[in-house]
């Protein structure tokens, strides 16, 4: 397998079109947008609910949320598992089958944390299920993330792939957005009361109805045929067999220089996202509704800039485009938690937008950057192992 062939993920393709792109983005966003409400969706009720009904009566506010977040660790702990097991046999029979199953997987996993009982009624067994179906979740996102962005990039022609390789990643904000959406439909319109009692499960509910269709979009489209062309050679099935260990031995650099490319992005992802709702919750005291209002609107700007940057990527080069997002990402706590304790509404969601508008810079030209790193017949395992390993320590943090 050469490095030009690296350098070209996308073959000549009747989908290579924009009209066949756009089916394809679609098909790739669909299982993305699901993926992340389901994700920012967990992160949020770990502090706004599971905290007061997933543990024991009579622990404290901080303690509870510290374990609600402990739970929501083990999803971050499951992603690595999910991006090796779906990685090999995404290699080894096709991008689309398995984007299907983790679309199926992710879906009822949320669907079944909406039917949990509380600790009242079922003790330490709600804990325990909760723990597995985040399991489940994080096992699942592990899976989508590498067949989501090659499905996409092995259908772009090179010299457009930053744009619309970046559009997977446009969908965490959009499924961050239709999650907060929900929240704050569900908490404006039902009391405190009515909203932890059973209003939160209507939104995990919601999941089942994004998850239909977003698996009928995927039927739609086929794999690349850059990759139908290398299945069927023998020698690539044999290789991709070994899945990780072959890529690790192959190509340690390009599984090491992603895993680095995810890091840094990953914790500022998490730290503008996830951390900053407990802080303005908990240290802060904001309530809920406008942490999620400004959150909206953050989400929104984010989805939007995504797509931009990908473009701008495209012409100046993806590589200095992720420098210029890490370098600034690296200030914005310096003047972030300043911000966000100033008590000024405009201000504290402004330095939310920046802090996101930062990260674009990083996750818009991730995709592109990965797929050029390894040959097709070991591509999915590379960008998963490289993407998701990372996440046990960054997300963690």
């Amino acid at each position: 397998m050469t490095v030009d062939e690296r350098k070209q993920p996308g073959g000549p393709d009747p989908d290579a079109t924009p009209s066949g792109l756009k089916k394809v983005v679609g098909a790739s966003m669909a299982g993305t947008i699901v993926e992340w409400y389901e994700f920012f969706l967990y992160g949020t009720a770990a502090t706004l609910v599971f905290s007061k009904i997933f543990f024991a009566a009579g622990t404290s506010e901080l303690d509870a949320i510290l374990a609600a977040f402990v739970t929501y660790a083990v999803g971050f702990v499951a992603r690595p598992l999910g991006g090796i097991v779906f990685g090999h046999y995404g290699d080894k029979y096709g991008r689309k089958k398995l984007l299907q199953f983790s679309l199926v997987l992710v879906g009822g996993a949320t669907f079944l944390m909406g039917c949990l009982p509380t600790f009242e009624a079922i003790g330490y067994w709600a804990p325990a299920l909760l723990v597995t179906l985040r399991f489940i979740q994080g096992f699942a996102v592990g899976g989508e993330w590498g067949g989501a962005v090659l499905l996409v990039a092995e259908h772009s022609p090179n010299k457009s792939r930053g744009f619309w390789a970046s559009w997977p990643q446009a969908g965490v904000p959009a499924g961050n957005l239709l999650a907060t959406v929900a929240l704050l439909v569900l908490t404006t319109t039902l009391s405190d009361e009515a909203f932890l009692s059973w209003g939160w499960r209507v939104a995990f509910w919601l999941s089942a109805v994004i998850v239909f269709v977003g698996y009928y979009i995927r039927t739609k489209v086929s794999d690349a045929p850059i990759f139908l062309e290398a299945h069927k050679q023998a020698e690539v099935i044999k290789a991709a067999s070994y899945g990780v260990f072959e890529v690790v031995k192959r190509y340690p650099r390009g599984v090491f220089t992603a895993m680095g490319l995810r890091f840094g992005e990953n914790v500022m992802y998490y730290l503008v996202v996830t951390f900053s709702i407990t802080y303005l919750k908990v240290e802060v005291g904001t309530d809920t509704s406008t942490i999620l209002w400004w959150m909206l609107i953050a989400h929104a700007i984010h989805f939007c800039a995504i797509p931009l940057v990908g473009r701008l990527a495209d012409r100046v080069g993806r590589r200095p485009v992720y420098f210029v997002g890490a370098v600034t990402a690296a200030t914005w706590g310096f003047f972030a938690f300043p911000m966000m304790n100033s008590g000024h509404n405009v201000v504290i969601m402004l330095a939310i937008i920046i802090g996101l508008l930062f990260h674009a810079f990083m996750y818009a030209t991730q995709p592109a950057i990965m797929a050029e790193m390894f040959p097709t017949r070991m591509r999915y395992s590379g960008v998963s192992l490289g993407y998701q390993v990372t996440s046990i320590v960054a997300g963690s943090l």
